[in-house]
């Protein structure tokens, strides 16, 4: 069976899972990926930890699924 590429150019591990994003990713970065609106209650060179601290999500992945509800 073919190796499935990772979600947003991310490897996986050997057990299949797509490797989380680390803490530290600048905002301004993600925003190169997910669009200039991203993140936009948080400066850019804030951290993707700071950001998940005061909007009160757990993951990058429940961020992207919630924002916009």
């Amino acid at each position: 069976m073919a190796k499935q590429p990772g979600l947003d150019g991310r490897s996986r591990d050997e057990n299949g899972q797509t490797r989380a994003k680390n803490g530290n990713t600048r905002v301004d970065t993600l925003r190169e990926t997910y669009g200039e609106d991203f993140g936009d209650e948080i400066r850019g060179d804030a951290h993707l930890d700071t950001l998940l601290d005061r909007t009160g999500f757990d993951s990058l992945s429940e961020y992207l699924r919630n924002r916009n509800k």
